[in-house]
């Protein structure tokens, strides 16, 4: 039964979704941090409306490219892969235009991250079909 302030339902909401924008098996975890992150990240800002997948999926490979954090680009880029909300050139493409914003150093290294993904991505697809 849900609590009054709709929390099991935020947090139904949100553990699909996580599933939804990994691509991958999310099982409920313990904790603040990781109720934090599926109530209220997942389970109300993924879902608001007004964006759809892709585009805040664009958005957040940009905002992580900027950073420097292509450790959680090695999930972000995957998943988009995988949920078809990126095509390998249309990923190609954001690496070329962002490196223009974020700088040649952090930019080349998106590149070359964005081909290896894709190589990865299409390797485990020819893998799939021949089995």
């Amino acid at each position: 039964m849900d609590e009054p302030d709709g929390k099991n339902e935020r947090r139904e909401r949100g553990l699909e979704m996580m599933r939804r924008v990994y691509a991958w098996e999310v099982e409920d975890g313990p904790g603040d941090f990781f109720s934090l992150t599926v109530e209220h990240l997942f389970g109300e800002i993924w879902t608001r409306p007004g964006l759809s997948m892709r585009d805040r999926r664009m958005l957040l490979i940009g905002v992580l490219a900027g950073q420097g954090l292509n450790e959680v680009l090695d999930i972000q880029i995957p998943a988009a892969l995988a949920n078809g909300e990126l095509t390998p050139d249309e990923l190609r493409e954001m690496g070329i235009f962002i490196m223009h914003y974020v700088g040649w150093p952090l930019g080349s290294k998106l590149c070359v991250q964005i081909d290896g993904l894709i190589a990865k991505h299409e390797r485990r697809a020819r893998k799939d079909e021949s089995n």
